[in-house]
């Protein structure tokens, strides 16, 4: 697992120096590439959520799977409801929490139970890089989605290199006492995501770390908790994806289609892809919380 974890991350640097050196690429948002990319490859890392519920259920003796599908659909549209009608509350807690999850869910094949706030300051990086390498397209970005950054503290530079810096020492300190080869690892890691952000547009620099380093990242644990074996596990992980990640993607094309009719069609894409990753990710954070601490 350590290994494959290994040449994976290696093959995702070596990709994301290819990808910055077009320039072709550096000057365009592609964003209709991006949610493509987003619905094909970036949701099916969620998709097994529902066995994971199933998981969970036994927990508390509920034999009926019908109310995880409930609670969890109805977790996700109270977090839309959330960010339409009332974004200033939601904003800091959203951002502490998709720093959390990035910063663990790419660290969890590491099984390290240090300090949680190391896991939140690992994954601010995704957040502070856009801001500091481009930072008015990221501004705009924010402000398609209810959020107005731009007289906040978020886009002071000294804050924003303190954060890069701080994720760097997590970084350092989770790979501590570890294999040079998981320092290798985590170290590329932070690099790759410091040389898209920098190069490239903040959608397409986030959907390439979203897709290709997090979603590929989490579905390999997966596949290895289906199954021992790689092909058998992919098999199993394929199909079991395949159904929700189809259904999901629907939705996010209904509400687009919906949303173009109101606003413009980049600012439209913007809100499906990030109030939908954020309507998907809370319920998904509170579910791998809850088996977690059912676990332990």
């Amino acid at each position: 697992m350590l290994k494959i974890n290994f040449y994976h991350t290696l093959i995702f640097f070596k990709l994301t120096i290819c990808i910055s050196a077009f320039e072709y690429i550096r000057n365009n948002d592609l964003l209709i590439f991006s949610l493509f990319l987003i619905l094909c490859i970036g949701i099916s890392h969620g998709s097994l959520d529902n066995l994971k519920g199933k998981k969970l259920l036994k927990y508390y003796n509920v034999n009926s799977i019908s109310v995880f599908y409930i609670v969890y659909i109805l977790f996700s549209l109270i977090i839309i409801l959330f960010w339409i009608f009332f974004p200033d509350y939601l904003l800091i807690l959203f951002l502490i929490l998709a720093s959390y999850h990035f910063g663990k869910e790419d660290s969890d094949f590491l099984k390290n139970d240090k300090n949680q706030l190391f896991f939140l300051f690992k994954g601010s990086l995704i957040i502070a890089a856009p801001l500091l390498f481009h930072k008015s397209e990221t501004i705009e970005i924010f402000k398609s989605l209810n959020f107005d950054i731009s007289k906040t503290f978020l886009i002071d530079n000294n804050f924003l290199f303190l954060i890069l810096v701080l994720s760097l020492i997590s970084t350092l300190f989770l790979s501590s006492k570890k294999t040079f080869e998981i320092k290798s690892l985590l170290f590329m890691d932070y690099l790759s995501i410091l040389i898209l952000n920098f190069f490239i547009n903040p959608i397409l620099a986030f959907t390439i770390y979203f897709c290709f380093l997090h979603s590929i990242r989490h579905s390999l644990s997966l596949i290895f908790e289906l199954d021992n074996n790689f092909n058998k596990g992919l098999n199993k992980f394929v199909k079991k994806a395949i159904p929700l990640t189809v259904l999901t993607a629907i939705i996010y094309l209904l509400s687009l289609f919906y949303l173009n009719k109101y606003y413009p069609a980049d600012q439209a894409i913007y809100k499906v892809i990030f109030i939908g990753l954020a309507s998907l990710t809370f319920p998904h954070i509170l579910l791998e919380y809850l088996i977690e601490k059912n676990e332990k």
